[in-house]
Order: C-alpha cells, then sequence, then structure tokens
C-alpha cells in the first residue's frame, strides 16, 4: 500500500499536478504599446503613447502568483506631434535629464480560471515611487504559432493623478491632473 501510494505521489509530481514551477514570460516590446489620455484645458483630450518598453512577467497559473517588472523608456513617448514629444522630455514636464527611469514593479493578483484581473504594484516616474494598481480587462495565453512557445497577452488600464508624481505642468490654466491609462503587453515564454 505504501509503494502504491509512493507511486502514485511520484507519478503526480513528475506530471506537475502538485505544483508547477512559475514560469518566466518576457516582454514583446514589438506587441507592447502603453497609451495615455490627458486632459487638456478641458477643451480636448490628448492622447499618446510610449513606443519602447522592456521587462518580464513571472507567472504561475495553477498557483494564483505572478510580479511584473516593466520599464518604460519616456525618451519614446509619442504624441503624434514632435515638437510635443520634446517639450514632453524637457525640464518643464518629466525633466528626462534629470530622471531617466521609469518603472512598474507589481503583483499580480485576483485570479480567475488561472487569469489576473490585477496588478497591485508601484509606478516609480519623475523621481517619485507611488502604488498605482492595474485593472486587468483581459489576459489570455494561447501557443505561439511560429516561436512553439506559450505568448500571454493582456489589456490593463490605470487613472492616476500626474500632480503626485510632481508633474504639474498646467495645473495653473485648469489642466485637469487625472491621466488615463491603458497598456497593452504581450510577452513569450522564455526557453
Amino acid at each position: 500500500m505504501k509503494k502504491s501510494l509512493l507511486l502514485s505521489l511520484a507519478g503526480l509530481c513528475a506530471s506537475g499536478a502538485l505544483h508547477a514551477a512559475p514560469a518566466t514570460y518576457t516582454i514583446d516590446p514589438d506587441h507592447t504599446f502603453p497609451s495615455f489620455e490627458a486632459d487638456h484645458m478641458g477643451i480636448s483630450v490628448w492622447r499618446g503613447k510610449i513606443n519602447r518598453s522592456s521587462g518580464s512577467v513571472t507567472l504561475d497559473k495553477e498557483s494564483g502568483y505572478g510580479m511584473v517588472d516593466i520599464k518604460i523608456d519616456l525618451a519614446s513617448i509619442d504624441f503624434g506631434q514632435d515638437a510635443l514629444n520634446k517639450w514632453a522630455q524637457g525640464p518643464d514636464l518629466f525633466d528626462l535629464a534629470k530622471y531617466p527611469k521609469t518603472s512598474y514593479r507589481g503583483k499580480l493578483t485576483g485570479f480567475v480560471n488561472g487569469a489576473p484581473t490585477e496588478a497591485m504594484g508601484e509606478l516609480t516616474l519623475h523621481g517619485v515611487s507611488k502604488p498605482v494598481n492595474l485593472k486587468i480587462n483581459s489576459f489570455k495565453c494561447v501557443p505561439h504559432p511560429m516561436l512553439k512557445r506559450e505568448l500571454c497577452g493582456a489589456d490593463a488600464l490605470a487613472v492616476i493623478q500626474r500632480d503626485q508624481f510632481g508633474l504639474s505642468a498646467g495645473k495653473d490654466y485648469g489642466f485637469k491632473m487625472d491621466v488615463t491609462l491603458r497598456i497593452q503587453v504581450e510577452a513569450l515564454k522564455t526557453e
């Protein structure tokens, strides 16, 4: 009986049924675009995106565990207008010469059927770190058709108050400080 139980237990362990190890996924920079929406004096909404980002995700769908570590390259900010891009990188807004690094680190939570519904983490922007939780609107993993590795993707959303990060340009002119972040991300399982 003991031998039978041990053999069954060994079989479960070998099949990964007891606990699958977390997998690491590398952010695909060609399919990941954080974007944002910000007020322009209450008369319009300016939209833009970040063209370069990198990072990794650690994910264990079975145990409901995950971590994200993302680097955001604000030098690639794109409003669709070169003069505005240059201004945003300068001392009046992001001041990239003084604050070149922007990142988001967090824990994936609220797993439902192996998929996280939220990331609870910290955004570091303009030298300030603040808690920012991302609502994950969709999350899905599939086999990559060409690379034959698992590919996961998500669509996430958060609203931040930019003046809490020291980015209050335009506040005196009536600009609202809330910024909507929309994040399209895809990550490929690391071999």
